[in-house]
């Protein structure tokens, strides 16, 4: 969010601990304690924008959700974390439920990527076509926008935004292994966006582009699937040469 021009302020919903090969464990915070968060970020600087990641119970879920009615939250970006890259399932049914029927419908945007966007739908997905009808489905069913990602074998990175009319985003698919974070980044990405006043489409093409970006930049960090090279595009005489490169 900072490389995309914002500034953003953080409400931790579980410690991880993980690096480049997997997550070794997760320790949740109370509810208690994620309201008291929230209530300290809006009494003062009030976000143009939210945007949420994996939340792992019903409890934090209806926390979120009566926080951001409560302080009457705007402009708000939901990347859906419920399946992992191998295709397991992260979330129990419960929670899956409460995130479909609370959560979603607060959001401006959601951002699930086909294996999400299938268990939202109730739908397999299998070509462009899927993807198309997927969205107007969660739309139906949940009022919000909802940006269907590509890739897993459907098409060749290409996007489906469905916000009452469709609109299909061009991605070129970028041979790099190292992509850990690209659905949180591209949610962040989109939030940055709208809290800067871009229109949904605008903010998607502009979180596509930065994506692209940091993919190609090739950053290659770790024995796993590393991070994205977020810095890409900052120059600053603060990051310039190391001291031994001089």
């Amino acid at each position: 969010m900072t490389t995309n021009g914002v500034y953003a302020m953080s409400a931790i919903t579980a410690l991880t601990a993980q690096n480049t090969t997997g997550v070794s464990g997760i320790l949740e915070v109370t509810p208690d304690f994620l309201a008291a968060q929230l209530d300290s970020i809006f009494t003062d600087i009030f976000p143009d924008a939210v945007k949420t990641g994996m939340v792992s119970s019903t409890a934090l879920i209806e926390t979120i959700v009566d926080r951001l009615r409560v302080h009457g939250a705007r402009s708000i970006v939901v990347d859906p974390v419920m399946v992992a890259t191998s295709g397991a399932r992260l979330l129990m049914d419960d929670v899956v439920t409460a995130l479909r029927t609370q959560l979603l419908p607060l959001a401006t945007v959601i951002t699930p990527n086909v294996p999400e966007a299938e268990v939202l739908a109730g739908m397999e997905i299998r070509s462009p076509e899927d993807m198309e009808r997927a969205a107007r489905r969660i739309y139906d069913a949940c009022g919000c926008a909802v940006l269907v990602k590509g890739g897993h074998q459907v098409n060749d990175a290409n996007d489906f935004l469905f916000d009452g009319t469709g609109t299909w985003f061009a991605g070129q698919r970028i041979a790099n292994p190292n992509t850990h974070g690209t659905g949180c980044t591209l949610s962040s990405a989109i939030a940055a966006n709208l809290a800067k006043g871009y229109p949904l489409v605008e903010a998607v093409e502009r979180a596509k582009a930065y994506i692209s970006g940091s993919l190609a930049a090739m950053l290659d960090l770790g024995r796993g699937s590393g991070p994205l090279d977020h810095l890409f595009d900052l120059r600053s005489r603060f990051i310039g040469e190391t001291e031994a490169a001089r």
